[in-house]
């Protein structure tokens, strides 16, 4: 891997992430109560009449419920829900969905979930573990990086996720190349489960 290369990941996530907080921004300004903002990777057509919402107990955002591309069982009565796996046009592929607690105590989020590395270690809980794998072409993608190390993922959520709620996130990986239409995503006290990206 070159230094130009790894130059311009850091700059493309860098860039992802401003645009990011740019459009929570104009979200958050809105002042529109009913009209919350969409899961990160929803596409931008309409929601289908009817669509279910969670918010989550744990300071999640709402996010769109109504579409489960797959889902893993965990320990402790914890569920990994995938609703959403979306390549955009900027070469990035972002991952959404839900941490449910379907069990009748608080979950305490491992650490494990946060990756291994040293160097996202400062930025408090987040979702750096998860990986995608590609096995058609025999690749494995990691969470995006901006320009300080910062993991392009939800992070600083609560030590804990309270019994009946569910904890929303999000996370981007470099897309995989156009003919690959799935993945396999690995991610720490989960079964390893297959999503399909759109």
């Amino acid at each position: 891997m070159t230094t130009g290369y790894v130059r311009n990941v850091r700059r493309a996530g860098a860039t992802a992430l401003l645009v990011a907080t740019l459009a929570f921004s104009a979200a958050a300004c809105g002042g529109d109560d009913d009209g919350g903002a969409q899961g990160k990777g929803a596409s931008n057509s309409a929601a289908a009449p009817g669509a279910e919402k969670e918010k989550s107990k744990s300071g999640g955002a709402a996010t769109e419920t109504s579409t489960v591309l797959a889902t893993a069982k965990g320990d402790g009565g914890v569920e990994l829900v995938i609703n959403s796996a979306t390549r955009d046009s900027g070469g990035f592929l972002t991952v959404s969905g839900q941490i449910k607690n379907t069990g009748s105590e608080d979950y305490t989020t491992p650490i494990q979930w946060s990756g291994e590395e040293e160097a996202v270690a400062s930025t408090d809980r987040s979702f750096a573990g998860m990986t995608l794998v590609d096995s058609k072409a025999k690749k494995r993608y990691y969470v995006l990086r901006d320009t300080d190390n910062r993991p392009l993922t939800t992070s600083g959520f609560d030590p804990s996720i309270e019994a009946g709620a569910a904890l929303t996130f999000f996370a981007q990986f470099p897309a995989p190349d156009l003919s690959t239409n799935e993945v396999g995503l690995q991610f720490p006290g989960f079964a390893n489960t297959t999503i399909a990206i759109s």
